[in-house]
C-alpha cells in the first residue's frame, strides 16, 4: 500500500481515504468474534495479544492503541489493505444476481486471523448462536489468556496452544461451550503433542502450518481430521485465517441465499457448496461473504423455511 497515505499521532495511526473498508460489514459478517460495537460507533477488539480501536471518520480510518510498527507488520495484513476490492467486486458483480449483494456489502473486507485462535472459535461456533459464541470465547480468554488494560477496561488475550493444552475437559465446560468440550479439547492436544515440530510425535497432519500450505482441497480434507470440524467448520478456517479464497462456507444463511437465488430448495449442502466453488472460483470466499451478509440482514427466507 502507499505509506504515503498513512498518518501517525500519538498512541494511534490514520489511514488516509480507504476505499472498500466499513466497519458494520466488516465486523458483522460472521468471520470475528472479538469485536464488540461500542456507543460511539467504534470498534474495539482483542487480536494478536493486542487490544485496539477503529474509528471510521468520512473515509479515512483512523487505528488506535497501536503505532507504525504494527500497523506495517500486523494491520496492513490483517485487514487485507494490500488487496483492490473494488476489482473484485467488478468481477462478482458481472453476475447481476450477486450483484445485490456485493452492493448491499460493499465495505467488507476479510480479515487474516490467527489459525489456531479461528480453529477453536469456530469448533464453539458449530450449532451455536452468535452472542453465546462470543461470551464463551471471552470466558476462555479470560481464564487462560494475557491480561490486557485500554481505557480503564481489562481485555484477555486468546490463550496460547501450550497454555489451553493443559486445560481440561471439565474447565472447558464450565466456559460454557457445553458438548464441544471434548472437541477443543481433543483438537487443541492433538495440535500441541502432535502438530509440533519439537514434539517427538509429530504427525504434519495436525500442523497447523503444513495444514495452511496445502492447496484448497488438501487443506479442507486434512482440517476435518480435528473432532468437532467438519466441511462448513473447515471452510471457515480456511478463509478466515488461511487465506484459501476459493473456500465457500455454507450455513444456514448462505444455503437460504444459494436457495432463494440459484438453486431448487432441496439440494444438498455439499452441492451448494461444489456449485459456489464451481461458479466463483478464486473468488468464492468473497462472494460468501456478500452473500451471508445480504441473507443475514435482510432475513432472506425461501418457500422450504
Amino acid at each position: 500500500m502507499d505509506f504515503s497515505s498513512i498518518k501517525c499521532f500519538e498512541n494511534g495511526v490514520i489511514v488516509k481515504d480507504v476505499k472498500n473498508f466499513e466497519l458494520t460489514h466488516i465486523f458483522d459478517c460472521g468471520q470475528c468474534f472479538r469485536w464488540h460495537k461500542q456507543e460511539n460507533g467504534n470498534y474495539i477488539g482483542v487480536v494478536y495479544g493486542r487490544v485496539i480501536e477503529i474509528e471510521k471518520k468520512e473515509n479515512d480510518v483512523i487505528i488506535y492503541n497501536t503505532n507504525e510498527e504494527d500497523f506495517k507488520k500486523i494491520w496492513i495484513d490483517y485487514f487485507d489493505l494490500n488487496r483492490d476490492y473494488s476489482k473484485i467486486k467488478d468481477v462478482l458483480s458481472k453476475d447481476p444476481i450477486l450483484s445485490t449483494s456485493v452492493n448491499f456489502g460493499y465495505g467488507i473486507r476479510l480479515l487474516k486471523q490467527d489459525p489456531f485462535e479461528i480453529i477453536v472459535s469456530f469448533i464453539i461456533s458449530a450449532n451455536n448462536r452468535i452472542p453465546m459464541i462470543k461470551r464463551e470465547i471471552e470466558n476462555i480468554s479470560s481464564n487462560w489468556g494475557e491480561r490486557l488494560e485500554y481505557k480503564g477496561n481489562t481485555y484477555y488475550s486468546f490463550p496460547t496452544i501450550e497454555k489451553l493444552s493443559s486445560v481440561s475437559v471439565e474447565e472447558l465446560e464450565n466456559c460454557g461451550v457445553g458438548f464441544r468440550a471434548k472437541y477443543i479439547k481433543n483438537t487443541v492436544n492433538n495440535i500441541y503433542i502432535k502438530g509440533d515440530v519439537k514434539n517427538q510425535e509429530y504427525n504434519e497432519e495436525y500442523d497447523i502450518n503444513w495444514i495452511k500450505s496445502q492447496e484448497a482441497e488438501k487443506c479442507h480434507k486434512e482440517l476435518q481430521n480435528f473432532m468437532g470440524i467438519g466441511p462448513k467448520v473447515a471452510d471457515c478456517i480456511m478463509l478466515f485465517s488461511m487465506e484459501k479464497y476459493s473456500a465457500f462456507p455454507v450455513d444456514v444463511w448462505v444455503k437460504r441465499a444459494m436457495q432463494y437465488f440459484y438453486l431448487a430448495p432441496d439440494v444438498s449442502l455439499k452441492k451448494i457448496r461444489d456449485f459456489g466453488v464451481s461458479k466463483f472460483n478464486d473468488l468464492a470466499g468473497f462472494a460468501q461473504q456478500y452473500l451471508f451478509y445480504y441473507a443475514r440482514e435482510n432475513g432472506i427466507k425461501f418457500d422450504g423455511d
